[in-house]
């Protein structure tokens, strides 16, 4: 029996504007699964909060700033990677200040949720799409 290794914890959120739509970026060239369509976020640094780590990756990734007391965490998804194992934790967020931007994907589109079903996405974003369905 091999050790298990640390899970990977990645945090990640559906920005939800005014009219109901969420926010995904598409993954640029050179970067695993490039060309698939996520949620925008990323790693927690060591010693980091999910909720900060959030905060730091939507300000480096989009550009934009967001409170915590903003983000509300709304599910999860569990998916072998590799030999890792990724544990994504997904949160909803409504309120931010700035206008996003494609710092760190190659596109960035505002999508219904039902819209996001025709997209190509990560294996472990997919399961989320119908339970931010119920939620959004």
């Amino acid at each position: 029996m091999t050790a298990a290794r640390e899970p990977l914890i990645v945090v990640a959120v559906a920005l939800v504007d005014g009219d109901g739509r969420i926010l995904v970026q598409r993954r640029p060239e050179g970067k695993p699964m490039a060309g698939l369509w996520e949620f925008p976020g990323g790693k927690l640094a060591p010693g980091e909060t999910p909720e900060a780590a959030l905060v730091r990756e939507l300000h480096e990734e989009l550009a934009i700033d967001v409170e915590t007391a903003c983000l509300a965490p709304a599910c999860f998804a569990s998916e072998a990677l590799g030999d890792r194992h990724l544990l994504l934790l997904l949160y909803v967020c409504r309120k931010w200040s700035g206008t996003p931007q494609a710092l760190a994907a190659s596109a960035l589109a505002w999508v219904r949720t039902p819209d996001l079903y025709a997209l190509e996405m990560p294996p472990a974003d997919r399961p989320l799409i119908g339970l931010l369905d119920a939620l959004v």
